[in-house]
Order: C-alpha cells, then structure tokens, then sequence
C-alpha cells in the first residue's frame, strides 16, 4: 500500500513546495512596488499564505538597509527542503526507488 501512494505523495509535495516558493518569489518581487494594496485583486492570494510566516520571519530578521529579505530568506529554505525531501536525491525520491526496486 505504501509503494502505492509514494508516487503521489512524491509529486504533490513536490508540487506544494514549488508553489509556496513561488508565493514567496511573488512576495519579493512586490518588496521593490511598496504601494501595492495586499488586500485588493489578486494580491490576497500571495499575501495569505505568506504573511503569517514572513510576520514571525521579521521579528527575529530585521531590515537590511530598509529592505524586508524575510521573502529571500524563505525562497531558500524551501527550496532546501524541497531538494531534500523531493529532489533528485531527496529522501522521498530515494524511499521511492527503493520501493520500486524491492517490488
């Protein structure tokens, strides 16, 4: 049964990862336009699964040279984790194989 949903689990946290790095991605790119509106269009949809964690992020980073790299911060910590769990020789990606090989 494990050998079953390790595939899906594989790709959907594959998948997760990548969007919420992207969020981030989205989220830097909106620190260099100050005056957006976060709670207007579109823009709610990068805010909220953001700004929780970037709220706790800068309360231990502070700005550097009044720029927020809470988001830069963030982008790599996935992508860390990501390649760590999901990546070519990713945990998940390994267990995977291993499975297959074993079946």
């Amino acid at each position: 049964m494990l050998v079953a949903i390790l595939p899906t689990l594989n790709l959907a946290l594959g998948l997760l990862l990548a969007a919420w790095a992207l969020t981030f991605l989205a989220r830097i790119v909106l620190t260099w336009y100050p005056k957006v509106e976060l709670n207007e269009g579109l823009w709610p949809l990068v805010a909220w699964p953001t700004e929780p964690i970037l709220a706790l992020t800068r309360r231990v980073v502070a700005p550097i040279g009044g720029v927020d790299v809470t988001p830069v911060i963030w982008v790599g910590v996935l992508s860390l984790v990501r390649e760590l769990l999901v990546g070519q020789q990713g945990l998940l990606s390994l267990v995977l194989i291993r499975a297959q090989s074993i079946a």
